[in-house]
């Protein structure tokens, strides 16, 4: 099997990986459980500015292939906020709720046809060699206006595709239609393709 390192320690991002990876004969393992623990300060002005910090540190570590990704919320309504800063929104220390809390408290008022909203994310590869490569996707849908459903992570419970949240949703589910399901499907072409 081919190993791959994720550039993460986050579980929510590990186990969407792993799901889509391991059946096209992937290991996929966290920085973690390589052995090392890199804390990247995610400084860049884009997704894939960020990706590739952390992808590349974590290869210069391991000289192995890595994955990173970077993604985040654009809210149409808030001109793309909190985007890069998604993690950030609320301040250091902040959890899912206070981000999840603030997106409602800037959307108070704000009526559904205008809360259009989408995720995207940006995937690094960094093969044995070295060779950087990158893989994006998008799930276009709208923000709610109170969090729903007790699967997923961060704004998982606000964020609607149809008539639920992806919180609503089963993991297979969301792996269907997500940012992070889309930029790795490309990814596994790219895989397939070589």
């Amino acid at each position: 099997m081919n190993r791959i390192v994720i550039a993460s320690n986050n579980a929510g991002k590990l186990r969407e990986i792993r799901d889509i990876l391991q059946p096209l004969g992937f290991t996929v393992v966290s920085q973690r459980e390589a052995g090392i623990s890199i804390e990247v300060e995610e400084n860049g002005e884009t997704f894939a500015e960020n990706a590739a910090l952390k992808a590349r540190a974590v290869y210069e570590a391991l000289h192995c292939p890595v994955i990173a990704d970077d993604s985040g919320l654009l809210v149409d309504a808030l001109d793309g906020a909190p985007g890069v800063h998604s993690h950030r929104f609320a301040g250091e220390g902040a959890t899912d709720a206070d981000r999840n809390a603030k997106l409602l408290e800037l959307l108070d008022g704000v009526p559904a046809e205008k809360r259009t909203a989408r995720f995207e994310c940006v995937l690094c590869y960094v093969d044995a060699a070295g060779e950087t490569h990158f893989f994006s996707g998008t799930c276009e849908g709208r923000i709610g206006t109170t969090p729903a459903g007790e699967n997923g992570f961060g704004y998982d419970p606000l964020f609607c595709v149809g008539d639920r949240t992806m919180a609503q949703m089963t993991e297979e589910e969301k792996n269907q239609v997500s940012h992070r399901a889309n930029a790795l499907a490309k990814l596994a072409r790219y895989f397939q393709e070589k």
